[in-house]
């Protein structure tokens, strides 16, 4: 059901996103253009294939460096643009541009290229080295890759419609990427100063992601640094201003990133003050209380420590033992809030044909219709995910001897974790693969215990079937993060679902080798020291000789008291309406306990920092929050992934 150019706005010449309360009816008369604009085209997708190759080796070596990988829609975006103006004036305007739907096309392939394709790697296939010595095959890490990442693709397709049509969710990053497309292709007066805006927070956005790159990354930047001393980390140290005991809490200060402050922005003040509500419960009574425990039972036979302790003996990691209770109330969450939406998957699931004319059909129906024209038909999500998981079980059978049971219970977990981390990005802009990992660690350290087999086969269990879920989760989020801009854009979400899964085979191909360029052996890995990768590993040994008895009493207690809580605040949310708003956001207080306190400090001024602009001024405060916040996102983001690039080639180069 395609409709004129003329019944629909023409939204690529305002710098305008639609109301974010917009419902579906509403989006499909007004907002919805993908019919008549360009959107999937040969240049689109080749070109965010070639970016996503150069942004996936980039997120490994980050992911080596650092533990963590930036997006790619913003970065992907802004570059495309760049890029093919330039080519435009190279040939003198003989090259049509890319639409702004084509651009947001491209998105979404770089986005799987770049984001959907390296943590696996990174993590688990990182682990695995450091545990046996040597490399899987070059053919186990590409299909196992490529397998997982396609697993989540497809999994994002019943949840798309609830969580972005219907919930609403914001996803800060795809917002953010909606906002910068949209001044890019604006005209008018308007559209122009919200340009401005959107410019001034990107040019502020580069000049902090440079100021706060970690030391040691570009030899260029440490020079600066020495010469002018504007190093942030330096001028306003993260962590440091709390002790315990002679010993730091790790992560308690202020994070120097407005990347985070303007995802608070975008967020809200709701989830960002539940975020550090429950970040200060953690650091300034419950993590203390532990400690204190720690240490009067210290000498207690069959005592396991509950808060670890690392940086040689000197820093607390309250995280490391907070982030079971935290994971506990987003999984069930998620679940409940699931179960409470069940009408909308059902819809989502139902083979919608659309009437004759004249025939007899409810409102309903007929949006049902509409929608089941245009968004990823369910008869597609079977025809994929039965030879993936196929494809999925045989490389975990012959790769890492993981019965097929087993792979089957991996696989179906993947949809569980997929949820919740689509769930956790929609309301924070944080994907906790890691956390959601180690769910899926523990529950196969429960199922393949050291008993049942080998000590080494179990650890690749372990590790193996996390890796699963935790690339399919991250695969999901990604895409769910694209549709949301295309959501706003008035995008074909088929079409963005088939860019999405074709950027999976280029970041395959990008990824696979510069994992064996940078990392050929066992001791090139340990000299990256890399911190997700070790964090995989020392999960895998603890609970692979013991299974949920090496958890902390404690921390057992926590899973189930957060498995309330999660279950708890959305029943009460839907069954006492007149409470909603003051309800705390259950995924906000999950995350608090997994992410450190400086993290949910910075989200927590960009919330109150937006309610304050709305309140004092409004005129400005709602048109022009959006792209302020989409522009310091967009910096940041853009400037560490040129240099975290930047960093891959010195690396492989050799140069300094």
């Amino acid at each position: 059901m395609s409709k004129a150019p003329d019944e629909t706005e023409d939204l690529a010449q305002s710098a305008e996103l639609p109301d974010p309360n917009i419902t579906e009816a509403e989006w499909y008369a007004k907002v919805y253009q993908g019919d008549h604009v360009p959107q999937l085209t040969w240049r689109a997708v080749l070109t965010g294939g070639v970016l996503g190759m150069l942004m996936a080796s980039a997120n490994l070596y980050t992911t080596l460096k650092i533990g963590w990988a930036f997006g790619v829609a913003i970065t992907s975006c802004v570059l495309s643009f760049v890029m093919w103006n330039a080519l435009r004036f190279l040939t003198a305007g003989r090259l049509t541009p890319l639409s702004i739907l084509e651009n947001n096309c491209m998105q979404s392939t770089a986005s799987a290229a770049g984001y959907s394709t390296g943590s696996t790697i990174a993590t688990a296939f990182g682990a695995l080295l450091l545990l046996e010595g040597h490399h899987q095959s070059w053919w186990i890490v590409g299909s196992f890759t490529l397998a997982t990442g396609a697993l989540g693709v497809f999994l994002a397709v019943p949840l798309k419609r609830q969580m972005i049509n219907q919930e609403k969710l914001p996803f800060p990053s795809g917002v953010a990427a909606a906002a910068t497309l949209k001044s890019l292709y604006s005209k008018g007066a308007e559209s122009l100063r919200k340009a401005y805006v959107l410019i001034s927070g990107l040019i502020l956005g580069v000049c902090v992601g440079i100021m706060n790159t970690g030391e040691g990354t570009l030899r260029m930047l440490d020079r600066l640094f020495e010469k002018t001393g504007l190093h942030l980390p330096e001028l306003i140290p993260a962590t440091g201003f709390r002790m315990i005991g002679g010993k730091q809490l790790l992560g308690f200060g202020f994070e120097p990133s407005v990347l985070l402050i303007g995802a608070g922005m975008i967020v809200g003040p709701r989830v960002c003050l539940s975020m550090f509500a429950g970040s200060l419960l953690l650091y300034l009574w419950i993590g203390p209380q532990m400690i204190a425990l720690d240490a009067a039972n210290v000498a207690t036979a069959g005592y396991v420590i509950s808060i670890p302790i690392v940086g040689g003996g000197t820093i607390f990691h309250l995280t490391r033992w907070a982030l079971w209770g935290g994971t506990a109330v987003m999984v069930f969450s998620s679940l409940a809030t699931l179960a409470l939406g069940w009408r909308t998957i059902a819809r989502s699931f139902r083979s919608v044909k659309l009437k004759g004319v004249g025939a007899s059909t409810s409102a309903q129906d007929e949006l049902d219709a509409k929608m089941a024209s245009v968004e990823v038909p369910v008869r597609w999500l079977v025809y994929g995910l039965v030879p993936i998981t196929v494809a999925l079980l045989a490389v975990q059978y012959y790769a890492f001897h993981i019965n097929l049971w087993l792979g089957l219970v991996a696989v179906g977990m993947s949809f569980v974790i997929s949820l919740v981390a689509c769930r956790a990005t929609g309301e924070t802009d944080t994907t906790p693969v890691g956390a959601l990992g180690k769910i899926m660690q523990l529950l196969f350290a429960v199922l393949s215990p050291p008993a049942a087999s080998s000590v080494q086969v179990s650890l690749q269990h372990n590790l193996m079937s996390a890796s699963t879920a935790a690339n399919a989760a991250s695969s999901s989020a990604d895409l769910l993060t694209d549709l949301k801009s295309g959501y706003l854009l008035g995008a074909n979400p088929r079409r963005q679902f088939i860019a999405q899964f074709v950027g999976l085979f280029f970041g395959v191909v990008a990824v696979v080798p510069a994992w064996f360029l940078m990392v050929p052996t066992k001791e090139a890995l340990e000299a990256f020291n890399p911190p997700a990768t070790n964090m995989w590993k020392a999960v895998a040994e603890v609970l692979a000789g013991g299974g949920l008895d090496q958890l902390p009493h404690s921390a057992q207690m926590a899973i189930v008291i957060g498995a309330l809580v999660g279950t708890a605040i959305p029943l009460l949310h839907q069954f006492l309406p007149r409470i909603g708003p003051w309800m705390p956001s259950a995924m906000g207080l999950g995350l608090a306990w997994i992410m450190p306190y400086a993290n949910a400090q910075s989200f927590a001024i960009g919330g109150v920092l937006v309610w304050l602009w709305g309140k004092f001024h409004e005129p400005t405060g709602k048109p022009y929050s959006i792209p302020a916040a989409a522009g310091l996102i967009a910096g940041e983001s853009l400037i560490k992934a040129l240099i975290a690039m930047t960093a891959t080639a010195v690396g492989l180069l050799g140069v300094g």
